[in-house]
């Protein structure tokens, strides 16, 4: 009776039922339940991108990211996405710099351009935690972060003076937003004492260092919008897990399927 509302004729039915499933599509099975149990473990934060490089490592071969993507609609598995808009705060600036990276994002070597920013995280009833963060654009790893209780100068003078401390008889270029700590003279000597070159996005061009704002994005998408923290503490141990597993375990295509710390190494 089924076979006549549905319009199918018996015999195609049984052909159907007792058919052999090809490779693809055992293939396939495999691969969604591999999908599933990643999915879960990275707390959904992967998208299709992420997750046809994780597979393509898991069966060691090259699959196509329309193939993922229609696999994980077919298991229902989609990433958290949600994006916050910055505030930004005015101030005088003390010293600007001309915008000498102008959006070339691209290096040809560890600790040759850098970018940084600080960013906010609120935690408990209304407190707030600010992210002080300096990514080298060769490889996107974070190479210096500090999170602090004040967004003030020492945030950002602490993350620049852990990040020109690893550095080998090179002068990279920092680029900044236009921020008060950047603008200020402190900083400006700073950059000075390492004989590095300044940059600084110009007024109200947030894609002038879009790679750090990129970041802070994803860190928030990813990590923080996924859980509520009580503490600074709670807080800071979740950013300090994030950016390992963002420099040493997230695969990025840019980087040939590496992790920003595998494509420095080789580099190194």
């Amino acid at each position: 009776m089924l076979c006549e509302i549905a319009g199918i004729a018996r015999s195609a039915y049984y052909k159907w039922l007792n058919r052999t499933p090809s490779p693809r599509e055992i293939l396939n099975k495999e691969i969604i339940k591999e999908m599933e149990t990643l999915h879960e473990k990275v707390d959904g934060i992967f998208g299709y991108r992420q997750m046809t490089l994780h597979m393509n490592r898991k069966f060691e071969e090259k699959l196509n990211h329309k193939r993922i993507y229609r696999l994980m609609k077919v298991a229902g598995l989609r990433s958290v996405i949600r994006v916050k808009k910055k505030q930004y705060k005015r101030s005088t600036p003390q010293h600007v710099a001309d915008n000498l990276l102008n959006r070339e994002f691209t290096a040809e070597k560890p600790n040759e351009k850098w970018v940084t920013d600080v960013t906010e995280f609120k935690y408990g009833q209304s407190k707030k935690a600010y992210l002080s963060a300096i990514r080298d654009l060769y490889d996107g790893s974070i190479i210096s972060y500090v999170l602090g209780h004040s967004n003030n100068n020492q945030l950002v003078f602490k993350t620049f003076d852990q990040a020109t401390v690893r550095l080998n008889g090179e002068y990279p270029l920092i680029h900044s937003d236009r921020g008060f700590q950047y603008t200020s003279k402190g900083f400006k000597r700073k950059v000075d004492t390492a004989k590095m070159t300044q940059s600084m996005s110009r007024v109200g061009r947030c894609i002038d260092n879009g790679p750090m704002e990129s970041f802070f994005g994803t860190l928030k998408c990813e990590k923080y919008y996924l859980n509520k923290y009580k503490t600074f503490e709670e807080l800071s141990i979740a950013i300090d897990e994030y950016i390992h597993f963002y420099n040493h375990e997230r695969y990025q295509k840019r980087l040939k399927g590496l992790s920003p710390i595998e494509y420095r190494a080789k580099a190194v």
